[in-house]
């Protein structure tokens, strides 16, 4: 078996749909599974997969058992030489499997690979970045990227036909080398959500893996369509997933100091959000919104 295709499925029934379309229309050449995890979807997920795609094997959760949980329940049965995590709202691009395949094959060091991820509109969509770090993450937060890059990448001046080594890629459409999840372990899953692939690359490179950016393999991304379900959760997700990352990485002083990054840069927003008031309707609600959720945030990070 040469590629194992791992989808993680909550509540995007047609997405899903759409995704798994994509994968049987453009396959790889060589011999491929598809295995899907639904994370207990009450939109009919399950079903419709069963009914007409029952090629592929179907693993349906009782609960939401997080992102990284499922990944490794369909890894751990799977048996391709190299596994592939796709997101449900992604769409397959013709050649873009086999390309993934062939650029394993040609790169033994490589421990992952990610593809060329594209918004619904055709632009390009930012799809790998540095390791976060405390300077990396300040620099994010505050939105400093804005005078001089630094907590991502400059893809957009990037030649879309070369090879680039990156830290990280993100987890959307990701190839992984069996033999190097053999090595260091498959995701893990203190992460319900978010980071895990942050995680995953950095032990790859602490292994001795290389991880590139493979932009001749191209792939739609929708983006966030489970998150946008529960934003307010998700968002005390994502900061809980990047404590724990700078907890196990670092230090638990850098947690420390990360939760002093976070508690600033939280009230900075609260400060300005009485602005949003003199905005549009919508941009008003979703400033709004975004207000919210640091308010949250703001009374709940002493625990996290």
């Amino acid at each position: 078996m040469d590629l194992s295709i791992i989808i993680v499925n909550w509540n995007t029934r047609d997405l899903l749909a759409q995704c798994l379309q994509s994968v049987y229309a453009h396959p790889p050449e060589g011999e491929f599974e598809v295995w899907v995890v639904d994370n207990a979807s009450t939109d009919g997920s399950a079903e419709m997969v069963r009914e007409r795609f029952p090629q592929a094997r179907l693993i349906r959760n009782a609960e939401n058992v997080g992102f990284a949980r499922a990944n490794n329940q369909a890894i751990r049965q799977s048996s391709g030489r190299y596994v592939l995590l796709l997101n449900p709202d992604t769409e397959v691009k013709p050649g873009a499997l086999e390309t993934l395949v062939q650029f394993m094959d040609a790169h033994p060091e490589a421990g992952a690979a990610g593809a060329r991820l594209l918004n619904p509109d055709g632009t390009l969509q930012s799809s790998c970045h540095p390791f976060p770090t405390l300077g990396r993450e300040f620099w994010r937060l505050f939105h400093l990227d804005a005078l001089r890059l630094c907590a991502c990448y400059e893809m957009a001046r990037w030649d879309p036909e070369t090879l680039r080594p990156v830290d990280v890629v993100q987890g959307a459409c990701v190839i992984l080398r069996r033999k190097a999840l053999d090595q260091v372990g498959l995701l893990d899953e203190d992460y319900f959500i978010y980071t895990e692939e942050v995680d995953l690359c950095y032990r790859l490179r602490q292994g001795g893996w290389r991880i590139y950016w493979a932009p001749q393999a191209t792939v739609v991304h929708y983006g966030g369509q489970s998150t946008r379900q529960m934003p307010a959760e998700m968002f005390l997700r994502l900061y809980e997933s990047k404590l724990l990352y700078f907890r196990k990485h670092h230090s638990r002083q850098a947690a420390r100091a990360y939760k002093l990054i976070l508690l600033a840069a939280a009230m900075a927003r609260l400060l300005l959000s009485p602005l949003a008031w003199l905005e549009r309707p919508s941009q008003r609600e979703q400033h709004l919104a975004l207000a919210r959720c640091y308010r949250r945030l703001v009374r709940v990070l002493p625990q996290m």
